[in-house]
């Protein structure tokens, strides 16, 4: 049996004492922990064999990989669990740990993950990505739809052909009256837009199906707002999409793009859904584009509880 004073001695250091919090709730290989913690892999490797050494961790060999779990007694993880609570880290931890089981248990998402690093390789006549996004557009089935930060309306445009009713909403003027000469010359009575803010769209509560941020929620001044008006507007039960740029480190954003923030993080995105009263969060990385600044595709849906 190992020593309980030198047991306390090892879980007074926060990485190690994180990485057992961790262990403790799910079976996790090292590369997953770097993933949750967003340390390098020699440091824990490290941490792990200092929890192996004094038996306060084991692990199996399941394929290529070690799963590592907790083995400290009972008595000793609920101090631990106490000690824990002060680590301010913790709660991302936690966030981060859904994400990574998540991710784990999603089978299909890994083929598919797969298919799309093959697609576009080849030439194939008529097949292209907005082809497909057409195609899948008209078989989704919402009556009342909101794209909120529109833009010119592309988006918008293609959802018209499909749902009874779509509000797109942008904050520029220019870009809704040029929005509304294009329903227009493309005969769609049923896209409305309105001038206004994605942080407080002009849009009756409880009154849409789906709600969409398209390349937009990066340049809310407070995206958790947003979302939570994203709530507001939506039917009990309905939908959000939110496609936006994964977090990188192109400060020129900034100035060339007038984006507010540099993308989100899968675990920041999905944390702020369910903040603003989401259930059923899935996020995804769908897109990394080839050349510089090699920019990533983050996708989010989620639903609000019916």
């Amino acid at each position: 049996m190992t020593s309980i004073l030198n047991s306390l001695k090892i879980l007074s250091d926060p990485t190690r004492l994180r990485i057992l919090m961790l262990i403790d709730e799910e079976e996790l290989s090292v590369a997953e922990l770097q993933s949750i913690l967003g340390m390098g892999q020699s440091r824990i490797s490290t941490q792990l064999g200092q929890l192996k050494t004094n038996q306060l961790a084991t692990d199996r060999r399941v394929g290529k990989n070690n799963l590592y779990s907790a083995s400290a007694p009972p008595d000793l993880m609920q101090v631990a669990r106490q000690a824990a609570e002060e680590i301010p880290e913790i709660s991302a931890d936690r966030a981060a740990l859904r994400l990574t089981l998540r991710k784990r248990r999603d089978r299909a998402r890994a083929y598919f993950d797969e298919l799309a690093g093959k697609f576009g390789r080849q030439y194939v006549p008529g097949r292209s990505w907005k082809g497909l996004s057409e195609a899948l557009l008209k078989i989704l089935n919402y009556e009342t739809v909101a794209d909120l930060g529109a833009g010119e309306g592309t988006l918008s445009q293609l959802l018209a052909q499909r749902a009874k009713k779509v509000i797109a909403i942008d904050n520029s003027e220019k870009m809704v009256e040029f929005g509304k000469e294009l329903a227009k010359e493309n005969k769609l009575p049923n896209l409305e837009y309105r001038l206004g803010d994605i942080e407080s769209p002009p849009i009756d509560d409880a009154s849409v199906d789906l709600v969409i941020f398209s390349q937009a929620l990066h340049h809310a001044q407070k995206p958790e707002r947003a979302l939570v008006s994203a709530a507001r507007i939506l039917k009990p039960g309905g939908t959000i999409v939110v496609l936006d740029l994964l977090q990188h480190q192109f400060e020129q954003a900034r100035e060339l793009y007038h984006d507010v923030w540099l993308g989100f993080s899968e675990v920041d995105l999905a944390t702020k859904l369910e903040q603003a009263g989401f259930c059923d969060v899935d996020t995804a990385i769908v897109d990394r584009e080839d050349e510089a600044p090699h920019f990533q595709t983050l996708l989010g849906t989620a639903r609000l509880p019916a």
